[in-house]
């Protein structure tokens, strides 16, 4: 069994978690759109980047991991809106629906297969039920499946989740 000695992995979604689906009023705008370079000018979403995420994200110790299908554009065009340094980047393998039981997210196994029995926490719009209980039964370290609101993004009560766990976990 792997303790929390070690710092967790933060395996972080960009869609959903990041850029919120919501209504974009109240979202921070990173940038004037006139500035904006042409492949930026085509995700109009990304201005929905609150550039306060990757202070807060840093400040709570963990390994910062990029579980996204942006891959290494989540370093080319998020990390520097949000203020992250550029950040290891989960390689997806070919999806193999027949390899995982029925409802087990496709992003599920890579991730315990990253962690490799290392505290993780997995910050993710999409997790299920079926994913929490595969992952009990998958991975022998401690792990937080944190489903964030899609339309809201991270906010205060998702931070103080990940806190609250941090320092539940924390040996003493």
């Amino acid at each position: 069994m792997t303790s929390m000695t070690e710092r967790p992995f933060l395996f972080l979604d960009v869609d959903g978690p990041l850029i919120p689906f919501g209504s974009s009023a109240g979202h921070l705008r990173t940038a004037a759109v006139g500035s904006l370079t042409s492949p930026e000018r085509g995700n109009p979403l990304l201005k929905r980047l609150d550039p306060g995420l990757g202070a807060r994200l840093m400040a709570l110790g963990c390994h910062l991991v990029w579980a996204t299908t942006w891959m290494e554009k989540a370093n080319e065009t998020v990390s520097p809106r949000i203020g992250l340094p550029r950040l290891p980047v989960v390689e997806w393998p070919d999806f193999r629906a027949d390899e995982d039981p029925r409802g087990l997210h496709w992003k599920t196994r890579p991730l315990v297969e990253w962690a490799d029995g290392r505290p993780f926490i997995w910050v993710d719009d999409e997790i299920s039920a079926m994913d929490r209980l595969w992952v009990d039964a998958s991975h022998p370290g401690p792990s937080l499946l944190h489903r964030v609101d899609p339309t809201k993004g991270l906010m205060n009560a998702d931070f103080s989740t990940l806190t609250d766990w941090l320092c539940a976990a924390a040996p003493r």
